[in-house]
């Protein structure tokens, strides 16, 4: 199974900024008070390119999808949330917390994808919505796709009984565990907490607070032989558990982060993942404080076959 990807897609936004909807489960959502609607959504705009400009000029194949302009989606910059394009040819659509972001699900990306690769089958769960049940893609689990492990945090993104479910459709061990911020709020998509690259992890262990649930994960990430890079609540807040490991066009492993993560991470742990990856950073502030994502929400890999030529 290929576990890391150059294909990847992303969608150039056009209506960023606050969105109301989610703000009350996520806490890494903040607020920049001198700047006006109209100013944030151009900063972002900005980051967005210079991320998509820099992953380019590293060897990433990026798919870059523009955002309609209505109905207004102030996340569609995060895809991961809503879709996966799996190996076998199959897309999966998930189940969205908030009503505004559901919009963000367009048969007419699907179609874009789908003129470059091949799209063989669709397991769409969107359905879940109608009974306020939630999965919220590659935010809400976070696979090791190499030892067929999913993990994730439960909270109101993430719905253990449809976790399972899915799990068992896709052949994936579940590990589910409780992550809370420093003032016990749960922590809103696992992929914040947690990074699952090749040969190490990037955890924050101090944010599952249950003993057994935190040996039951240090358990799983040795058995699989990661090694284990142990943030703490303020480099978590930085988003330096929102990373992502791709692999660039020359087969290198490329570790995707902002530079905020990259300033959080110690030298030690640096070197670590120096190790076995290369760092790719890109400052992307607005996007990260008024978005409460980083460069993983960002990134929808993108697995599915290519399609060949003639």
């Amino acid at each position: 199974m290929k576990t890391r990807t150059a294909n990847i897609m992303m969608v150039r936004p056009s209506s960023f900024g606050v969105n109301q909807q989610t703000a009350e489960t996520n806490a890494f959502q903040k607020t920049i008070p001198k700047l006006d609607d109209d100013e944030i959504r151009d900063k972002a705009i900005q980051e967005f390119d210079h991320m998509v400009q820099t992953l380019k000029a590293n060897g990433i194949k990026v798919a870059v999808i523009f955002d309609s302009k209505e109905p207004e989606k102030p996340d569609a910059i995060f895809p991961n949330n809503w879709v996966t394009f799996q190996e076998d040819g199959t897309v999966v659509l998930f189940p969205m917390c908030a009503p505004n972001r559901r919009f963000e699900r367009r048969r007419s990306i699907l179609d874009l994808i789908g003129s470059q690769f091949e799209i063989l089958n669709e397991v769409d769960l969107s359905h879940y919505e109608e009974d306020n049940i939630f999965l919220e893609g590659t935010g809400s689990m976070v696979l090791d796709k190499a030892n067929k492990i999913c993990y994730a945090c439960i909270s109101e993104r993430t719905y253990p009984e449809l976790l399972k479910e899915y799990c068992e459709k896709f052949s994936y061990k579940p590990v589910i565990f409780e992550a809370l911020d420093e003032q016990d709020f749960p922590i809103y998509h696992t992929n914040v907490m947690l990074s699952v690259a090749d040969k190490f992890v990037v955890v924050c262990l101090d944010s599952v607070k249950n003993p057994e649930e935190k040996e039951n994960l240090v358990s799983h990430f040795k058995s699989t032989n990661k090694e284990i890079i142990n943030i703490s609540f303020s480099q978590m807040k930085s988003l330096a558990g929102n990373v992502i490991e791709l692999e660039n066009d020359k087969g290198e492993n490329i570790l995707v982060m902002s530079e905020q993560a990259r300033q959080s991470f110690r030298e030690e742990q640096l070197q670590i993942i120096n190790k076995f990856a290369k760092i790719v950073a890109v400052p992307i502030p607005t996007i990260e404080r008024i978005g409460g994502g980083g460069t993983r929400c960002m990134i929808a890999e993108i697995f599915l076959p290519e399609k060949k030529n003639g």
